[in-house]
């Protein structure tokens, strides 16, 4: 996803969120320049609001080098990872967790209490078994999901927070920091960018987003919220500033059997592909805590997801759930009333509901 004025760059309509509305740069008036990466399996993006595109690369691309500091630790694609290492040696004795990884741990685990269980790091052995990491999607024999699902439970974990141990109660378990460790990563490009006097910027990283300051020439960064149907790039979208967003749907990874879509995201209640909603969007203080509660609301489906966020004052959401006749329905939370506009294309494809 890349923040681009005016047109929708071609990966867009891969990731979760666009971004839109900078003024074109003339002379040395502040306009939003793009530096672009590629990390943690995605594309990342760092914009900032500057006079001096030179001047600002050491800084941008000092942001950049922060989520190839946070893969190195926490990506499950590599054998190299401190993720790797704990899935090799976290039992049967307690090992040692570097602190930024013991952190979203942390962070997990409440999240896991906080949801009775619809957010678990230890769904790996089924995110594994489809195919959604290391292998090609695909649906499993029945049989096969059973014995998977036996191994998850982060009930299956003896972590200590002060001591920064983890240790695994069985051989079989194993975690997966995919469903949180984005928003990590972009929080700490955002502390990079902020630690060097930067304050108008975005991050992006497909769809895990902090929105710092604003654009020139606006009160607030536009960021759209995508179809998740794909009949158009963007139905919504929400100003924001100093704010973190995530937006979390099916949409991102699925495989299609038997006239039927599976999508990525599990509840590892179940042990089966979650249902009930299109997709979540997460708006609250920090990236971190955006992508913490975007895929346990995806889970929980419409109604316990509403009552949870209505129940939180730190975030607030737009929820989109499937309807009939073509039109679906969108859930936006009244905090966020001022800051959401559908789009004029979309009007005849959502039904929106202010709860």
């Amino acid at each position: 996803m890349r923040y681009r004025p005016r047109r929708v760059p071609s990966f867009a309509l891969l990731a979760g969120l666009l971004a839109w509305g900078a003024s074109p740069p003339t002379g040395a008036a502040l306009r939003s320049v793009t530096f672009p990466g590629r990390t943690m399996g995605t594309y990342v993006n760092v914009t900032l609001v500057t006079r001096d595109s030179a001047a600002s690369a050491p800084v941008a691309h000092r942001a950049l080098a922060c989520f190839t500091r946070i893969d190195s630790l926490m990506s499950n694609w590599t054998t190299t990872s401190e993720v790797a290492r704990l899935n090799r040696d976290a039992y049967p004795r307690a090992t040692r967790v570097q602190p930024e990884v013991a952190r979203v741990i942390q962070q997990s685990i409440a999240a896991w209490r906080a949801t009775d269980g619809a957010f678990d790091i230890t769904v790996e052995p089924l995110v594994r078994l489809w195919g959604f990491l290391g292998g090609k999607p695909h649906v499993p024999p029945a049989d096969a999901i059973a014995a998977a699902f036996r191994h998850v439970g982060t009930q299956r974990l003896d972590f200590d927070s002060t001591a920064r141990t983890l240790r695994f109660k069985a051989d079989s378990v194993r975690i997966d920091l995919g469903g949180i460790a984005k928003g990590y990563a972009v929080d700490v490009a955002a502390d990079s960018l902020r630690a060097h006097g930067v304050t108008n910027a975005l991050v992006d990283l497909t769809g895990n987003m902090f929105a710092l300051g604003a654009p020139a020439g606006r009160a607030a960064w536009g960021i759209g919220i995508r179809d998740p149907r794909d009949r158009m790039a963007y139905f919504a979208h929400l100003e924001i500033s100093n704010r973190g967003i995530s937006t979390s749907g099916a949409y991102e990874q699925f495989v299609a059997a038997d006239g039927k879509i599976y999508g990525h995201i599990f509840d590892p209640r179940t042990g089966r592909p979650a249902e009930g909603l299109l997709s979540v969007t997460v708006v609250g203080r920090n990236a971190f805590e955006c992508d913490t509660w975007d895929t346990p609301l995806f889970v929980l489906g419409p109604r316990k997801a509403m009552q949870l966020a209505g129940a939180r004052g730190d975030f607030a959401v737009v929820l989109v759930q499937p309807g009939t006749a073509g039109v679906d329905t969108v859930w936006v939370e009244k905090t966020l009333e001022g800051n959401f506009q559908l789009e004029p294309a979309a009007t005849s494809l959502f039904h929106v509901v202010y709860f």
